[in-house]
């Protein structure tokens, strides 16, 4: 119990001046009022509108963090697991993607990155022998080691099978990141470092949870072609 507990804290580096949680972006009265004028996002004046209103209140400082986190796991040649269901599955292949494609510059190579969802195989083995509540922290506790990196996106926070995986990954020592919306969920309260979109619409979470993504790896390919160190990630 000792030992699952020292690491539920997060790795060595995150601490002390680090906040275990950087939760970002809850409940703002505006996300409330844009909930309730929801049937207005179905122009798409309207629609980009609010997704650029969302934009804006995007807390940046909890990006840094994230980019933070990924230039020093690659730097330690560490792995970035990103699990995700439906669309937050899409979301999560794409960020794999880039962050292992789009990376790579100088003929360096780009951060190591895997998308959970995208073997239909394991993921299906693990729901069907298991449970779907274990099909990504069962490929996890076969595959993460510590100071490795999971990036688990939920739009609603609540996604049982992405938190038993964030779950998984805390006590075997790995970076815990949580992208959320609808005001965060059990996901922004059990994640190392959180960003919650303020926003009550699916289609608005997961347009900014692309854009993140994006954010992420333009920021780690200039990083990573400047070589520049990564720094403690700093509390907000």
């Amino acid at each position: 119990m000792e030992e699952v507990a020292r690491n539920a804290r997060g790795p060595e580096w995150l601490h002390p001046r680090v906040s275990v949680k950087l939760v970002v972006n809850l409940f703002s009265e505006q996300a409330r009022r844009d909930a309730i004028n929801g049937q207005h996002l179905g122009h798409p004046v309207a629609y980009i509108d609010a997704l650029r209103a969302v934009l804006s209140r995007l807390d940046t400082r909890a990006i840094d963090s994230m980019t933070e986190a990924l230039a020093r796991a690659w730097q330690e040649r560490r792995t970035v697991f990103i699990v995700g269901n439906g669309g937050s599955a899409a979301t999560a292949a794409h960020l794999a993607t880039d962050l292992s494609m789009g990376t790579a510059t100088g003929g360096q190579p780009g951060v190591r990155a895997v998308a959970l969802a995208d073997s239909v195989a394991q993921l299906t083995a693990w729901a069907n022998d298991t449970s779907y509540d274990q099909s990504f922290s069962g490929p996890l506790r076969t595959l993460l080691a510590p100071r490795d990196v999971l990036i688990a996106i939920s739009a609603s926070g609540r996604s049982p099978n992405v938190l038993e995986a964030v779950r998984a990954a805390d006590c075997m020592g790995a970076v815990t990141i949580g992208l959320s919306g609808f005001g965060g969920g059990v996901l922004a309260e059990i994640a190392q470092i959180s960003i919650v979109v303020d926003a009550f619409d699916y289609g608005l979470v997961e347009d900014v949870h692309l854009s993140i993504g994006h954010a992420l790896t333009a920021a780690l390919k200039v990083r990573l072609r400047q070589g520049a160190p990564a720094q403690d990630v700093e509390r907000v």
